[in-house]
């Protein structure tokens, strides 16, 4: 079976945002070559993969038109970097977040691609000019964030170095788009990007109501997930506003005040330390003990969830 879209993506890493990204790939009907530099490592993420996308494609929720096996041909492994890369037009990195591996990595890339493919990394953290900054190739480099886990959580956020091309960050969000994640283009870095930053300023007003023991935490969650969150799978805070009042306008003569009054009552930033952490961590621990065995049940039954979520939100779409 050919795949369905020309040119081949490489996924250097094959942990498993690797793992996500070559199943994201060969769903949207490319040819996937998954690089690792150990053999054992690439024959556990094929065999992960396909125990995947059979699950997968039993409960209806396989990305793409072909089914599960067609998919999987499309994913190869290779331990030899060179031969990975020949013939690719993008490249996704997925090795481990460390600044110094991440820069080996696209420091052999530099050597050894030629002027047309795009180098693209997975770091949730760290910003393109650490990155990249100094590569003859940096103006094919971006940052192409996804949210874990990227199979059903489609967002994408893409960060440009300085020097990085136009046409690199618009043939990434052409890429994105047509393999079904959600890309949205940041116009210049910042520390965070912009789901970690926005992100923060939850957790971080979170964690003081907790600490002056305004809420319990099992109740904070609940304000978020019944809540606050039930609005926000569908829109953002900005669409929120503009419909909660006859348009934005409106909302801020009618709002103005009392958002300026409430937002100058938050404290400092908190330390995530201490007494208030000890609370937190044994609230959650109550629900969910921090072992490996009931994280892991308690993240099953998550991603179960993403996965109900993201074929009502597929079917929303369509109507």
């Amino acid at each position: 079976m050919e795949p369905t879209q020309a040119g081949q993506v490489v996924v250097i890493g094959s942990g498993l945002i690797g793992r996500s990204w070559a199943m994201v790939f060969a769903g949207g009907g490319f040819k996937v070559k998954l690089y690792d530099v150990v053999q054992q490592q690439i024959t556990s993420a094929l065999e992960y993969i396909r125990k995947e996308m059979k699950e997968l494609e039993k409960s209806g929720m396989l990305k793409g038109t072909l089914n599960a096996e067609k998919q999987l041909s499309f994913i190869s492994g290779c331990i030899d970097l060179k031969t990975a890369v020949d013939g690719a037009m993008f490249i996704q990195e997925c090795t481990p977040e460390k600044l110094e591996l991440k820069k080996k990595i696209f420091g052999q890339l530099d050597l050894i691609v030629n002027n047309d493919v795009i180098l693209s990394s997975s770091t949730s953290t760290l910003l393109p000019t650490k990155l990249f900054t100094g590569l003859k190739h940096v103006k094919q480099c971006i940052v192409s964030h996804p949210v874990n886990p990227p199979y059903y959580v489609p967002l994408v956020e893409l960060v440009p170095h300085p020097e990085t091309e136009p046409s690199t960050v618009d043939k990434t969000y052409a890429l994105m788009k047509k393999i079904g994640q959600s890309p949205v283009k940041l116009t210049k870095e910042i520390d965070g990007f912009v789901l970690n930053r926005l992100q923060y300023a939850v957790i971080s007003e979170a964690w003081r109501l907790v600490g002056e023991g305004v809420i319990s935490p099992a109740d904070l969650d609940l304000v978020m997930s019944d809540g606050l969150g039930t609005r926000y799978a569908f829109i953002g805070p900005l669409e929120t506003m503009h419909l909660n009042a006859e348009g934005m306008t409106n909302y801020c003569e009618r709002y103005r005040e009392g958002m300026i009054h409430v937002l100058k009552t938050f404290g400092p930033v908190p330390d995530f330390s201490g007494e208030i952490e000890q609370q937190i961590s044994q609230a959650m621990s109550e629900r969910t003990p921090a072992d490996p065995e009931h994280l892991n049940a308690r993240r099953a039954w998550r991603d179960e969830c993403l996965m109900g979520l993201a074929k009502l939100k597929k079917q929303m779409k369509s109507n």
